[in-house]
């Protein structure tokens, strides 16, 4: 056994509890071995003035969209969607792809993500780019019905599923997959109707966008004459397994039926708030024993993916919008982005324990912004910033040290991802 000692730091429990203690990883089975007084290890990363926390865990964003970030600001969902965001996906290429996952990951460990669900196009140059990485993803090609015909949103279903049956397990073991229609107005139901077995049959969850907006509640309640998650329960989108992204516009009943249903629910507030989505029901859906993960949808819609913004943004909208300050409190936000994203995407993470994946973040508090520290869990929420991420171990390997990315060569990365992100934005708009 190699091991991997992460010595001198303080230790975020599962319990949110903080001692000093060290971290003892196996780096050959990728697994946390002890949590402790930790004699020695092969190698050491040094925590001194550092919290060791969970990975985080980012449960649903569109990774390429990097390449997007601040091109089309300022507009509600469907305009900005319709007028601007699909226009330019139409001229992606697959390098183009490549290319804005590779600077997604870069974002991504820097700010101590180890995990994240992906629902975009040209999904085997994602996968290939995350086993490069060496985080963890549940990735799925986006199935998109709008403005296509039969024989086309057809072979959209049939690659979709395709991807998840060829990668799920890949990047030894790092890569698991999902079936992933866009959302319930954007598919049709006589193909939902026919591949959701599929699904099923390949023991695939499924992954999709739901109540994100009044405008996707409206034509489902008046077409189908029931909610929009009782009609996704009656076309079998609601198991165990899946996670829908969003969740805005969920009323009681709904909410009931994803607890009794086991389906995990990915909050994502910072694109909600900039799209003027709404503000999702965390209270409640906590309440009922809904999981809730955070996500930060796309770049283009966000603008970063930055999961410590995500926390914040969490705590302070369900706060908000409940007129409660109790609402969303520290504890709760840091959950959702570590242990509910974890246990949303179906890994072993998410807690800082023994026989967990070793996935870490070691957080520096030794910053201005965040003396003194009266409660870590509280600065974790409110204070703590991406980049006050030291490290960042995935399966046992050391991909952030010192705050250099280990798996990439960044400035190369930088560079292609603005030739490329400018090419792009010049293809569309010459046509």
């Amino acid at each position: 056994m190699t091991t991997l000692r992460i010595a001198d730091g303080r230790v975020l429990h599962p319990d949110f509890s903080v001692t000093e203690s060290d971290v003892l990883v196996d780096r050959e089975s990728g697994e946390i071995v002890a949590v402790g007084d930790v004699a020695a290890g092969d190698e050491t990363l040094d925590a001194s003035g550092c919290l060791v926390m969970p990975g985080l865990v980012n449960a649903h964003c569109h990774a390429a969209m990097t390449l997007l970030r601040g091109y089309a600001d300022d507009k509600p969902l469907e305009c900005w969607l319709r007028e601007d965001v699909w226009p330019v996906e139409a001229e992606l290429t697959a390098e183009d792809v490549r290319v804005g996952t590779e600077l997604a990951l870069v974002e991504l460990i820097r700010s101590g993500t180890t995990a994240f669900a992906d629902m975009y196009f040209e999904m085997a140059e994602v996968a290939e780019a995350v086993a490069d990485a060496g985080v963890r993803a549940r990735l799925g090609h986006g199935v998109v019905g709008v403005g296509k015909d039969a024989d086309a949103a057809r072979a959209d279903h049939e690659e979709s599923l395709a991807f998840a049956r060829e990668y799920d397990g890949a990047a030894d073991g790092r890569i698991r997959t999902v079936y992933a229609p866009h959302s319930l107005t954007t598919v049709s139901e006589e193909l939902l109707r026919e591949y959701v077995p599929d699904a099923r049959a390949a023991g695939v969850p499924v992954h999709y966008h739901a109540n994100e907006t009044a405008d996707e509640v409206d034509p489902v309640v008046e077409e189908h004459g029931e909610r929009p998650l009782a009609y996704a329960d009656d076309l079998g989108l609601l198991g165990e397994s899946d996670f829908l992204a969003h969740g805005v516009h969920s009323d009681a009943s709904e909410i009931a039926l994803l607890a009794e249903r086991g389906t995990a629910v990915v909050h994502c507030p910072a694109s909600n708030m900039k799209l003027a989505s709404g503000a999702a029901p965390v209270p409640a859906y906590r309440e009922a024993g809904v999981t809730v993960a955070l996500g930060t949808d796309g770049a283009a819609s966000n603008n970063d993916l930055d999961l410590f913004d995500e926390m914040r943004d969490a705590a302070m909208l369900g706060k908000h919008a409940a007129a409660d300050a109790s609402a969303v409190p520290a504890q709760a936000a840091v959950e959702m982005a570590t242990a509910g994203g974890a246990d949303a995407l179906g890994i072993d993470a998410g807690r800082v324990e023994a026989g967990r994946n070793a996935d870490l973040a070691v957080v520096d508090f030794e910053a201005a912004h965040l003396t003194p520290t009266h409660d870590a869990v509280s600065h974790l929420a409110y204070a703590a910033r991406g980049s006050d991420v030291r490290h960042t171990v995935c399966d046992g390997d050391v991909l952030l040290r010192d705050g250099e990315v280990t798996v990439f060569d960044e400035a190369a990365v930088r560079e292609r991802a603005a030739d490329h992100a400018a090419a792009l934005v010049a293809r569309a708009e010459s046509e």
